[in-house]
């Protein structure tokens, strides 16, 4: 039986919903963390462009040299507030998961393709309603200048990503779809929702009414599904 969705995993990605990130007050020994939170809220409001150091640093009540102790430079802070942001990312895609799931009844067939509409949904969604930890949760860094290798996609992405593939493993293991058409599965629906989303965001579709777009995005998630399905 497949266990990605046990109490224990859905734990990690439980948050609560509509809350604002609050910047924890900085007391000693927790300096790392009290920049990651304020990182968040910044990136909330403003995206990548707000995560100046000195910006990060100022909303803490530190020096920017005070961050060299934790992160090495910059770029090092800036990750880790990417990987909160990914991890908000993955939470949302599982809360909308769970709901559709619990729609689907006890057919594992439809339980597995109700996943992965969840999927799909749950990260169009976070992209319309948190645009700033969307742009940071995608975030691709340049390694280039330190000499190392990039990073594989899975890597930056991991929690969202996991998800996609966690769900899309599921279909098979349910006999939604076959093992040939699972093949790079996940760069299929990738492309189409984050397509969308970004369409939706700011793209042509970003002056129509939200019902429009949820309709729509409906609408490209199910298209998708079913293409997979053949």
């Amino acid at each position: 039986m497949f266990t990605l969705y046990t109490p224990a995993r859905r734990e990690r990605y439980t948050m609560a919903k509509g809350r604002p990130v609050e910047t924890r007050p900085y007391h000693h020994g927790d300096l790392r963390a009290a920049l990651v939170d304020a990182g968040l809220k910044l990136a909330r409001e403003g995206g990548s462009a707000a995560l100046g150091l000195r910006s990060v640093t100022r909303a803490v009540g530190v020096t920017p040299n005070a961050a060299y102790r934790h992160f090495a430079d910059h770029q090092a802070l800036v990750l880790a507030v990417a990987a909160e942001a990914q991890d908000k990312l993955a939470r949302a895609m599982l809360d909308r998961m769970e709901a559709l799931r619990a729609t689907a009844g006890p057919d594992p067939v439809a339980q597995s393709v109700r996943n992965l509409h969840g999927v799909g949904l749950g990260y169009i969604e976070f992209a319309l309603s948190e645009p700033g930890w969307f742009e940071i949760a995608i975030l691709t860094p340049d390694d280039s200048r330190a000499g190392a290798p990039p990073a594989t996609l899975a890597d930056r992405v991991a929690p969202p990503y996991r998800l996609l593939v966690d769900a899309l493993d599921t279909m098979v293991e349910a006999g939604a779809m076959t093992p040939e058409r699972r093949v790079n599965a996940e760069w299929v629906c990738w492309s189409s929702v984050h397509g969308f989303a970004d369409l939706a965001a700011r793209g042509p579709l970003a002056w129509q009414d939200r019902a429009t777009i949820d309709r729509l995005a409906a609408h490209v998630v199910d298209t998708t599904v079913r293409v997979l399905m053949g």
